[in-house]
């Protein structure tokens, strides 16, 4: 029993010095914050700027409208020209649109007038074919023609008398023959669509009258294309050159991150020259973490490297890997980061984390600034700190 009690605080005297050893000698940094990487927005024209009221550290989503810089004095005398030229193209097409329709609406007045005419001497050829054959059936009947008068009224009237008709019977059954022949050529023709007559064109005055419509028809609709191509050519260029004014007049800057307001360079009103800062913004999509460590430690981490980050004033522990080694008097590479390193700090030895999950954790995602402490071996209370 005696022995026993001896060997069992020996035991617990040597954990404790286990313990306290392990926990002193792992390698952990002096400091450890959380950074990230600043962006600087620009103007990227001259000219005044106009920007609502921010506080310091007010979060900005990406894409969201910060400010604006316009410039009243930016040179649209081209812009204003091409838009001039297309109002009058438009005016143009609307024109030769019109002039379209209503040589459509003529033509076909004047196809239906055709198609009139067409069918009605048609029927007056047939009609008169008809009356020439019964005046043909009736000299052939009636065989030699006796009565003078009778011959002559058989051919026809007056105006389709031949000379001699009266005293040649014979002629007059061969004129009426003729007139039955030539009557049966004009009715086929006409129905084909072609009239025939002494004096006459083989179309009536309205279907040339419409032929004549329909060149003119398929002019204008050649001059309608022509200008619609000359339209959508003059688009193009409007819009091209609206993109060089909109680019010289200004216009809305937004926010290329989501982040934090973290240094206001400009006032409302204020005039700025092209390339000038506007904003400071820390881009919490770079979040990282810098800390610096003692030469022996340093001289033993390597790029890739797993560690551990602890927030300071939390229990909770964050995977972390080592990103980069930057080693003693790293002012440089703070330059464009939102927390610069102290003097003290850059007499150690510079290293930053990259820690993936403080962008999953609400309070911690964008917490620039915020202290904690890193290290790169387990100790032996590891599981005691994971555990509360």
């Amino acid at each position: 029993m005696k022995y026993s009690r001896l060997f069992i605080g020996f035991l617990a005297i040597v954990v404790a010095l286990w313990i306290i050893v392990g926990e002193q000698m792992s390698s952990a940094s002096a400091n450890a914050f959380i950074n990230a990487r600043l962006v600087t927005l620009r103007s990227d024209v001259a000219g005044e700027i106009e920007m609502p009221a921010r506080a310091l550290g007010a979060r900005v989503g990406k894409g969201e409208v910060v400010a604006s810089v316009t410039d009243s004095l930016a040179d649209s005398v081209r812009l204003n020209d091409l838009l001039l030229e297309q109002d009058f193209l438009a005016s143009e097409i609307i024109r030769l649109s019109s002039d379209a329709d209503a040589t459509r609406q003529i033509l076909s007045g004047l196809e239906e007038r055709a198609a009139t005419y067409s069918q009605h001497r048609v029927a007056e050829l047939e009609i008169r074919l008809q009356h020439a054959r019964a005046r043909l059936a009736l000299i052939e009947g009636r065989g030699d023609v006796g009565d003078e008068n009778a011959a002559v009224d058989a051919v026809g009237t007056a105006t389709e008398e031949l000379p001699g008709a009266d005293r040649f019977p014979a002629l007059a059954l061969d004129h009426a023959r003729e007139r039955v022949e030539v009557l049966e050529v004009a009715v086929n023709a006409a129905k084909a669509g072609v009239f025939l007559g002494d004096g006459y064109n083989d179309a009536p005055n309205a279907e040339q009258r419409a032929v004549e419509l329909r060149s003119e028809i398929a002019a204008i609709q050649s001059s309608l294309a022509d200008a619609q191509a000359r339209q959508a050519a003059l688009t193009k260029r409007i819009g091209r050159e609206r993109e060089r004014v909109n680019g010289l007049s200004g216009g809305d800057l937004a926010a290329p991150v989501n982040g934090l307001v973290w240094e206001v360079l400009a006032a409302d009103g204020e005039h700025l020259e092209r390339g000038d800062p506007v904003l400071k913004l820390v881009d919490c999509g770079s979040v990282m973490v810098s800390l610096s460590v003692s030469e022996g430690v340093y001289n033993s981490l390597s790029p890739g490297q797993s560690a551990e980050f602890r927030p300071q004033g939390g229990s909770q522990v964050f995977d972390a890997t080592v990103l980069r080694l930057a080693g003693a008097g790293a002012a440089t590479v703070y330059r464009n980061l939102a927390v610069a390193p102290s003097s003290k700090h850059l007499e150690r030895y510079d290293v930053t984390l990259l820690v993936s999950g403080l962008k999953d954790d609400p309070e911690l995602a964008c917490a620039v600034g915020r202290t904690g402490r890193v290290f790169f071996e387990r100790r032996p209370l590891d599981w005691l700190r994971r555990l509360f």
